[in-house]
């Protein structure tokens, strides 16, 4: 669904040159630094990045799937480690509150984290508790106006720039499972919640990630999500649907980028008196990689006009996640196969997209989750 077609291009436009113009030069920086620069933060929170998903009465773009998902397949020509900074605040951060929120919760945080004055983090996984999020253990105990929380929550995507956590803890021991889970909204100053040191990953260095500590961490009743208990599961479930579309669209993104890093190389370099783009082994690792980057492109334009129109997307956002982020790893392998000797040198880029890239076949659900999904979709459709 596209409401506005010049509108949504002057958008994209304005993405794409942002990209070009700042995002790429920077790429060696983040990856040496770990930090994205100030001033490139600030030009993202100025374009309205942050609050792109958000409704326009809390100051956001209120971009249609379809939208969003072009807006991403821009951001993907660049390092992922950018689009991670506001992303989760487009999504995983701010949607459950926008989804499931009282309207004193939305009215309070929605138009900070449009404008980037907050960055939002989802807490969810746990050292115990990753896929099998329902058996999460960190608890929240009621005592008078407050809720007394303790746990720990691991590999949490910006911890350390977050304010604000959507924080899922199981408020009712005796529920075992999703029933007993709840949704928190908890703002970083909370006596009681700490960030442990910042994970040294394999790749997307510049985004961060960390443990988020509660030890007696006392949160007003008042930030119950919803002001219901038990519902943070389903708030969960229907975040992520989204983030997988979203995740896919990146994945399509990052891939092309790579196969055309790959295609200007072969063309450039020469062996034997000629281009390596001339040798057919080559392009059919090029055709390869072309085929499956246009089939996922049409999956996740696809997914999202679908979800555009109402329909129920679990099964096809999980198809795109699945498909997409797997293809990106495979693109990437062929991208520092095609570059050769040169795509083990990190001076050439590639090898970071290499390594960026594993990472989107684990988080948001691994490839295994959504395989299992989407067959158990399958299953309950056949049966009726």
């Amino acid at each position: 669904m596209i409401r506005d077609p010049e509108v949504l291009q002057a958008l994209l436009d304005t993405v794409s040159r942002f990209v070009r113009e700042r995002l790429v030069p920077a790429e060696e920086e983040v990856s040496s630094t770990d930090q994205i620069p100030a001033d490139i933060v600030a030009d993202m929170k100025a374009m309205g990045l942050f609050g792109l998903t958000l409704p326009e009465e809390y100051g956001g773009l209120a971009l249609t799937m379809e939208e969003e998902v072009r807006v991403m397949l821009e951001m993907g020509q660049t390092s992922p480690a950018f689009r991670s900074l506001f992303g989760t605040t487009v999504g995983i951060g701010s949607l459950g509150i926008l989804y499931d929120g009282t309207p004193e919760q939305k009215a309070k945080y929605l138009p900070r984290l449009a404008s980037g004055e907050l960055i939002a983090s989802f807490a969810l996984t746990e050292p115990e508790a990753g896929s099998d999020a329902a058996s999460l253990r960190t608890s929240a105990v009621r005592d008078g106006d407050v809720y007394v929380v303790n746990g720990t929550k691991r590999y949490i995507t910006n911890a350390p720039e977050a304010g604000l956590f959507t924080l899922m803890a199981r408020t009712d021991a005796s529920v075992k499972g999703a029933g007993g889970v709840s949704a928190f909204i908890v703002e970083a100053a909370t006596p009681g919640l700490s960030i442990g040191k910042i994970d040294k990953k394999m790749g997307q260095r510049g985004a961060h990630t960390a443990d988020v500590i509660f030890e007696n961490c006392r949160v007003p009743a008042t930030q119950l999500l919803g002001g219901r208990e038990g519902q943070g599961f389903k708030t969960a479930m229907k975040v992520l649907e989204k983030g997988r579309i979203h995740i896919a669209a990146i994945c399509v993104g990052v891939a092309e980028r790579m196969l055309r890093d790959a295609l200007n190389y072969a063309i450039e370099r020469k062996q034997f008196g000629q281009p390596v783009a001339e040798f057919q082994l080559v392009q059919a690792m090029l055709a390869d990689s072309q085929a499956e980057v246009y089939a996922a492109r049409a999956m996740v334009v696809d997914a999202a006009r679908r979800r555009d129109e109402g329909l129920d997307v679990s099964t096809e956002a999980s198809c795109c996640k699945l498909f997409a982020s797997e293809m990106c790893g495979r693109v990437a392998d062929r991208a520092v196969q095609i570059f050769g000797g040169a795509g083990y040198i990190s001076d050439y880029g590639i090898e970071r997209f290499y390594r960026d890239v594993r990472l989107f076949r684990l988080y948001e659900g691994t490839s295994q989750i959504q395989q299992l999904v989407i067959a158990r979709n399958m299953i309950r459709a056949a049966k009726g």
